[in-house]
């Protein structure tokens, strides 16, 4: 077998897909894209441990030359033949660069990745109210006044179901430390739901028609605080029962405007479930209107600002409605209420009212629970497979009806 060239190296990340070998277990690696040409070449070396084939990477062509590679190859060859698997050391030596908090968040966010559907919850949670805080420190510096502070200062903000989940979610993070041995102890693990945001008590909150009418009046004589794409949003909410998510990052591609259909797919339901979601002439002409005001965006509601993320953010509507109220987290002083004395409502809500409207103008429950996409329990459940995509597209028009005037 002939030895790799540095000439010949060059050759083959340009033209050649494939394993290349050199001799003693290195490979030089041009995997194919998925248009069939070459793509970033790196070194690969197999070797046999405990009897077992194995294989691993030693890096990319563009980091390691051809003399780099057959040195780190010979090197973990030794270490093969002193009984040791540089794979199981490259593990150790990786786990050993978990220093921060910030280190730890990322191993163990790798994990919720694969296990959990809705996995980006605890990052934006993380990211906004655990990592400013704590982030930074080095792991055996952070102690249970940190977590107290965490949980403090979200309370202070006014959101104890934020701050329920943070604690959660120091707790989960601090025992993933534990578990792979680099953390001794919990810091968070001392407190209880009643130190953050306390016991929370399940929701019941839906407007009234004379709410909905006096919301949405006050929504748009403040168009200069409120805007006109949260105002479409939220109507939209109370229209559809959709969920704040399915609107927020709705994406053109699902709609048929000619049809009047919405088709929400299920790796955007919480269900898990995909819905034709008809759409009656009100939701039509507001979608439309969307169309025009989102101009060339992927999305139906895109960011209006520089963000991370292309469409409208999760929180932006609850931020939006609570300005209303006269609530801004963050401000030193907050604005005034022009709500007056409205007690006081949720995104949630809004989807809440829509399924308390529909029950008032007697559509059936099981059509109005297939609005909302939720599954049907029991025995309905399970047998009934009947998507009632004509009782829904009824039962939505008349409440269009009923509220055309009050939108």
């Amino acid at each position: 077998m002939a030895k790799l060239t540095v000439n010949g190296i060059k050759s083959l990340a340009k033209n050649k897909v494939g394993r290349h070998p050199d001799g003693g277990g290195l490979y030089f690696v041009v995997p194919a894209t998925t248009s069939g040409g070459p793509g970033i070449p790196y070194w690969m070396l197999r070797y046999s441990f405990n009897k077992k084939r194995r294989e691993m990477t030693l890096g990319k062509y563009s980091d390691l030359s051809l003399a780099e590679a057959r040195a780190e190859a010979a090197l973990k060859m030794k270490q093969v033949r002193g009984g040791q698997n540089p794979l199981a050391l490259k593990k150790q030596s990786e786990m050993q660069e978990i220093k921060t908090v910030n280190d730890l968040f990322e191993d163990w966010q790798e994990d919720n990745r694969k296990r959990l559907k809705h996995w980006n919850i605890p990052e934006r949670v993380y990211r906004k109210d655990i990592a400013p805080l704590i982030g930074e420190l080095n792991l055996d510096q952070v102690t249970a006044r940190d977590i107290r502070r965490i949980i403090t200062s979200i309370n202070e903000s006014g959101r104890p179901t934020i701050s329920n989940d943070a604690l959660l979610y120091c707790k989960q993070l601090f025992n993933h430390g534990i578990k792979i041995d680099v953390v001794g102890a919990n810091p968070a693990s001392s407190f209880k739901v009643s130190d953050a945001g306390g016991v929370e008590k399940s929701r019941d909150r839906a407007l009234t028609l004379d709410e909905v009418t006096t919301a949405f009046k006050t929504f748009r004589e403040h168009q200069h605080v409120f805007t006109r794409d949260n105002y479409l949003a939220c109507a939209l909410l109370v229209l559809l029962g959709v969920r704040k998510s399915e609107i927020c990052e709705a994406k053109w591609s699902e709609f048929d405007l000619d049809k009047a259909i919405w088709e929400l797919p299920k790796e955007r339901s919480k269900s898990g479930v995909g819905l034709t979601i008809p759409l009656p002439e009100l939701a039509l002409e507001m979608i439309t209107e969307l169309k025009v005001r989102s101009s060339d965006s992927e999305y139906v509601l895109p960011s209006r600002r520089q963000a991370k993320r292309p469409h409208m953010g999760e929180d932006t509507l609850n931020r939006a409605i609570g300005k209303m109220f006269g609530y801004e987290p963050g401000k030193n002083t907050n604005p005034p209420n022009l709500m007056g004395d409205m007690e006081y409502f949720r995104v949630h809500d809004l989807r809440r009212t829509c399924r308390t409207l529909l029950a008032s103008i007697g559509v059936p429950g099981h059509v109005a629970e297939r609005c909302l996409n939720h599954k049907l329990k029991g025995i309905e459940g399970i047998y009934d497979r009947h998507d009632y995509f004509e009782e829904r597209k009824s039962a939505l028009t008349k409440l269009s009806l009923q509220l055309r005037d009050l939108l």
